[in-house]
């Protein structure tokens, strides 16, 4: 099990990763969405908000998301860093349930250019 500090590595390079991406990533990504992600083996929760094509994310809180996110994604603490580091793809891990995700149609379309 990763560590909450990790995790919030993790998501630093996540968002270092989308600030340095491509013009057409960082396109699909222009979008003002808030997002959180729930680590269920850690029960904290991330949120934060996708703007501009860039991902702000703030301190962790305990326990589930406590405002129903735009964007919601749940997941392990292994599998957060697993994704990040290119070790778990965001398709097999989303269709073999270790990752959840729950957004709007639209935004689950444009999500799909990024993921």
């Amino acid at each position: 099990m990763a560590t909450i500090e990790e995790c919030r590595a993790a998501l630093d390079r996540l968002s270092e990763n989308l600030a340095s991406a491509h013009a057409e990533v960082r396109r699909v990504a222009a979008t003002d969405r808030s997002v959180s992600c729930h680590l269920t083996d850690l029960d904290a929760t991330f949120s934060g908000r996708l703007t501009d094509g860039a991902l702000e994310v703030g301190d962790s809180a305990p326990g589930p998301p406590r405002q129903r996110a735009q964007i919601r994604l749940a997941m392990a603490s292994d599998d957060l860093v697993a994704m990040v580091a290119g070790e778990l793809g965001f398709p097999r891990a989303w269709a073999t349930g270790r990752v959840r995700l729950e957004a709007g149609i639209r935004d689950l379309l444009r999500l799909r250019s990024l993921l």
